[in-house]
């Protein structure tokens, strides 16, 4: 067979899964969902063999430090895989919620309820923990799904999306509610983004060339999870102190992450003050500094930091990586405008004691998730309280910013009445 014609057989399953786990309680579901995560913790020799096989492709292919760090599993990150699934299960369940009710003068009684979205693909790259939270989310929001990973986690998408297929049949998963493309072929995006017939949504996860191909192709909804290009502005009444520790660990907590810090915006009067303090705190974190020729001119002493002349294209760049572009701005105005002009609408942060300042970057910033005096790295699901998230979107519609549970269904309105009909 044909891999359309294996494509278009996982769709039309696929479809008959998601109108049978529609009707499926939620209690019965959270029992599916621990059974899935007991058995990820009972394959882990098995996941952990696959996932060397990918480690030892990715260091023979010369992939980034950064996209290794994505891909690699050991057994403390399998363990919070399955913690994370077990988490899904505590939440509660969002298909059935009543979101508005009313009746009308000639006796209809009108209720807006929530409900899956029905069939949603899911395109990703390297991270193999993708599998585990979208297969978990998209099951507990009632919708049944399509996974196809990248060629980079291949061994482990298949294992654990094995482990989480058994786990749930054990515990009376409707079949084929959870199925992953088998094969890493690129023609495989472009046959999945034609079945709208099937799907309902696509989500890409990934670099931005897959994003723009996903784009481009699609024939149903995409919710897109750009470029994190996220910045942080240091301002004239900052605590500069915390501005340091939030600038340190916005960048270098976690540097591959889309919520990292790409970019700091200094105003000029504190400048100065700040660079004593956040140079060596920079060399400390093996941080490379990209600065702006004002800001060069005001460093006289490095403090161990390696410093390098910023470009234009920095300001546009996400390193996903231990580089950070920083720049010297007049008003908080002025870093406003160069985060709506060069931010991917993701994570911005201002660090002032000024309320009346922060309130105006927070309400003007076009942008997912605002923070005022704390670090970017809280734009995840899990921290919001969500528990394990499908990404990050930077969207408008019909999702922005950690995309969990309520984000993965929409709505209908049910009618009822006693025989009306329209005069």
């Amino acid at each position: 067979m044909s891999l359309e014609s294996d494509l278009l057989q996982m769709g039309a399953r696929a479809r008959t899964a998601a109108l049978a786990l529609a009707l499926v309680p939620a209690s019965q579901k959270n029992a599916i969902l621990l059974a899935m995560a007991e058995e990820l913790v009972a394959r882990e020799t098995a996941i952990l063999a696959a996932n060397a096989l990918d480690m030892e492709a990715a260091a023979a292919n010369g992939l980034t430090s950064a996209i290794q760090d994505r891909l690699f599993l050991d057994s403390k990150r399998l363990r919070a895989m399955a913690d994370g699934v077990r988490q899904v299960a505590s939440l509660p369940d969002p298909v059935g919620e009543v979101l508005s009710s009313w009746s009308r003068p000639n006796g209809l009684r009108i209720e807006k309820k929530r409900v899956p979205i029905g069939v949603i693909g899911i395109i990703y790259e390297a991270r193999p923990n993708v599998t585990s939270d979208a297969a978990a989310l998209c099951f507990k929001s009632g919708n049944a799904t399509i996974l196809r990973g990248g060629k980079e986690s291949v061994h482990s998408n298949v294992a654990i999306a094995d482990a989480l297929a058994a786990g749930g049949e054990r515990a009376g998963m409707p079949p084929d509610c959870l199925q992953l493309v088998p094969t890493t072929d690129r023609e495989a995006v472009r046959l999945l983004c034609g079945m709208n017939q099937y799907l309902d949504l696509i989500i890409p996860r990934g670099g931005k060339g897959l994003i723009e191909t996903v784009v481009s192709l699609a024939r149903m909804p995409v919710i897109k999870h750009y470029d994190g290009v996220c910045h942080l502005y240091v301002d004239a009444a900052a605590d500069l102190d915390m501005a340091v520790r939030l600038i340190v660990n916005g960048k270098a907590q976690k540097p591959s992450a889309c919520n990292s810090l790409e970019t700091a915006l200094i105003h000029e009067s504190v400048a100065q003050a700040l660079l004593p303090k956040l140079l060596p705190a920079l060399a400390a974190a093996s941080v490379t500094l990209r600065a702006s020729p004002d800001l060069l001119a005001l460093i006289t002493d490095p403090a161990g930091a390696t410093i390098e002349p910023a470009t234009p294209a920095d300001w546009d760049t996400e390193y996903l990586d231990l580089i950070l572009a920083a720049k010297t701005v007049g008003s908080v105005d002025e870093a406003i405008d160069h985060i709506n002009q060069h931010g991917s609408k993701h994570s911005d942060v201002i660090v002032t004691e000024d309320a009346p300042r922060a309130e105006h970057f927070l309400a003007s910033v076009d942008s997912a998730c605002c923070f005022w005096n704390a670090s970017s790295r809280f734009n995840d699901g899990e921290e919001f309280g969500f528990g394990a998230e499908i990404g990050i979107s930077t969207d408008k519609l019909h999702a922005r910013g950690p995309m969990a549970l309520p984000e993965l269904t929409s709505y209908k309105y049910l009618i009822r009445g006693q025989g009306q009909i329209r005069g």
